[in-house]
């Protein structure tokens, strides 16, 4: 386990040392947020467009058309939005953790398949 926890460290301080921008507190949050206001934004949009057009008639019920397919467009984009964002915070996870763990799989082999030195830099085998 102690090895372990030494590689953890070395990865944060590698991670550390590429100077890569937290995700967390940056853009991309705000743009998954906003992906989820949208998706409910044009959800209501388009239900209060349904609900208006029932009581209105010829021009005016083609207007709570329009509104209607615009809240339907708001719904489709900030689904999009937050499908991309969403998907790029799970795949940078993933791949982080793909990634130590096939250096710490390459560790084992690279440890097992070493010779054994007697100290006197002689290899024993």
């Amino acid at each position: 386990m102690i090895e372990s926890t030494e590689r953890v460290e070395q990865f944060k301080a590698e991670i550390a040392g590429m100077r890569l921008r937290d995700p967390a507190g940056g853009r991309d949050a705000q743009l998954l947020r906003a992906g989820v206001v949208g998706m409910l934004a044009g959800l209501i949009v388009t239900v209060v467009a349904y609900f208006g057009s029932h009581s209105a008639t010829g021009a005016a019920q083609q207007d709570y058309i329009v509104v209607a397919l615009i809240g339907v467009s708001l719904s489709v984009v900030g689904a999009a939005v937050f499908l991309r964002y969403s998907l790029a915070q799970f795949l940078r996870f993933w791949l982080a953790r793909l990634i130590y763990e096939q250096q710490a799989q390459t560790d084992r082999i690279v440890g097992t398949a070493a010779p054994k030195s007697d100290g006197l830099g002689v290899a024993n085998n």
